[in-house]
Order: C-alpha cells, then sequence, then structure tokens
C-alpha cells in the first residue's frame, strides 16, 4: 500500500490560476488524477487498511483532504478581489457531469474543521474577509449532499489571529505547545464532542493538526493512551510521502498544495512516484 494524500485548503485565493487558488489547482488535479488512471478513495479506507482493519485493493489510489472548514468547501462564493470562486464541492460535481459518476464511484473530500465558532468568528475577521465564511451549517448534510466527509482540526487551531491568550497561556501561533494533558483534552476531545453532536448520526475518527505542528505528547503519550477521551483512530500531519502499511497512525503523511505542489507537472511527477 502506497496512498498519497493530497492536502488543499480552500481559504486560499490569491488570484486565479494554479498557482495562486486552491480550487483551480483543485478542479485540474480531479481530471490529472483520473487521466493517470489513479482512484479516489475516502482517506477512512486509507486509515482501515494503516490499522489493519480492511484488506481493500487499495493499489493506485489517491485520497483527498482539505483543512480549516469553510464555506468554500461547499458553496460557490464571490470573493471581494478575485471575483466568483466555484467551491470544492463544486468542482467534483462539476467532474462527475463531465466524465460521468463511473469515472471516480468512491470520489469523497475529508474536510478537517475548527470546531469553536468564536475561534472560526475570529479567524474570518483576521485572516479572511469578514464575511462569516467559517459557518458550520453545513456540517451535517456534507457527506450525502456534497461527497465530504467531516473530521477533528482542533477546538481552536490555536490560531494568532483569536482574541485572547491561547487556553491554558499557550503561546498562540503554534501547535508545538500542545504538551499536556490538560491542553491537548481542551484542543482535541472536545472538538470531538463539539463537532460530533452537530453531525450525529456521523462521529469524527480522525484528527488533523494545526500547522503541521506535531508535538511529542500528542503521538506519543495523548493519542495512544487516552483513545476512550479523544475517540480518534489515527492523526494526520504533513510528511509529503505516501501513506503505508507502515506509517504511524498518530502522523500519516500528507502532500500539501502550495508548498509541495505548485503545478500539474509537479504534481504529477510526485503521483508517478507514489502511486
Amino acid at each position: 500500500m502506497r496512498i498519497p494524500v493530497l492536502t488543499y485548503h480552500a481559504v486560499n485565493i490569491h488570484g486565479n490560476d494554479y498557482a495562486s487558488n486552491d480550487h483551480v489547482a483543485f478542479a485540474e488535479d480531479l481530471r490529472l488524477i483520473d487521466r493517470l488512471g489513479l482512484r479516489v478513495v475516502p482517506l477512512r479506507w486509507v486509515v482501515d487498511q494503516n490499522l489493519g482493519l480492511a484488506d481493500r485493493d487499495l493499489s493506485r489510489c489517491v485520497a483527498l483532504t482539505c483543512d480549516d472548514g469553510s464555506d468554500f468547501d461547499f458553496r460557490d462564493v464571490d470573493h471581494p478581489t478575485h471575483g466568483p470562486q466555484r467551491s470544492l464541492a463544486g468542482c467534483m460535481d462539476d467532474f462527475v457531469n463531465e466524465r460521468g459518476a463511473d469515472a471516480q464511484p468512491h470520489l469523497e473530500l475529508t474536510s478537517f474543521v475548527i470546531a469553536s465558532a468564536e475561534a472560526r468568528a475570529d479567524i474570518d475577521r483576521g485572516s479572511l474577509v469578514g464575511r462569516g465564511w467559517m459557518r458550520e451549517d453545513w456540517w451535517r448534510e456534507a457527506p450525502e449532499r456534497h461527497r465530504i466527509a467531516i473530521e477533528n482540526h482542533s477546538w481552536d487551531h490555536n490560531h494568532p489571529t483569536i482574541a485572547g491568550p491561547g487556553i491554558d497561556g499557550m503561546e498562540r501561533g503554534t501547535f508545538f505547545t500542545v504538551d499536556n494533558h490538560a491542553r491537548a483534552t481542551a484542543q482535541i476531545a472536545a472538538a470531538t464532542d463539539y463537532i460530533d453532536a452537530r453531525i450525529a448520526p456521523s462521529c469524527t475518527t480522525i484528527f488533523c493538526y494545526p500547522f503541521g505542528h506535531v508535538p511529542d505528547y500528542l503521538p506519543r503519550e495523548y493519542f495512544p493512551r487516552h483513545m476512550a477521551e479523544h475517540r480518534m483512530r489515527a492523526a494526520m500531519g504533513d510528511g509529503a510521502q505516501p501513506v503505508t502499511r507502515d506509517s504511524d497512525r498518530w502522523n500519516l503523511p500528507r502532500y500539501i498544495c502550495g508548498w509541495h505542489w505548485r503545478s500539474p507537472e509537479a504534481l504529477e511527477a510526485i503521483l508517478r512516484e507514489a502511486a
């Protein structure tokens, strides 16, 4: 098993070409993946295989994820600087309409969302354009209506634009400071409870480290020893490697759009090598 997990940030809109707009890149990448004869599969299948809980044929497969959770994931919006933007869900709809549902029958995007409504409002004002584009009203319907699975991206991302000090006095703008049980519970278990209450009967089982920061305490201590509390089965980092059966379940690697690749040619090289 060698499965590249690709990651996008739907809020990354700095222009309208591939390198400056994750929506443009995502739409083009869907067609590239299909042209290369690769199959898109749900991230949860990849986790199942890594944990030895399933034995599917996942050869020549790719999984898709996006971070931070915003209206850009599922709803077309009009960006004040860069104009109308097709949502990531809309890009998947366009692909299906163009190629047919049988081209990628298991097409799914996993969206890692931030739990705290107050934090999302602060991030929206401080990092986006203050139009309320980080709502939660779409989470429950996302799997069936939008081909989007909802997963856990922490309580508040410990984001630098959030007003006030971090949980337990943590310095803002880093996740490396989640280094004890109290901080981990507040950032991860509390997020699980909040998100699960809003997507029931679905539930979250996969965590994603904000900023790609993986403090030693979480994969070595908190995640393996407190599973009944946080209820996660795995956690995603970055790493720029394909997921294999030997990958650390608490730090599964991903490739990040705009960081590990910035062009279709660069992604094609990654996919050919990885898958």
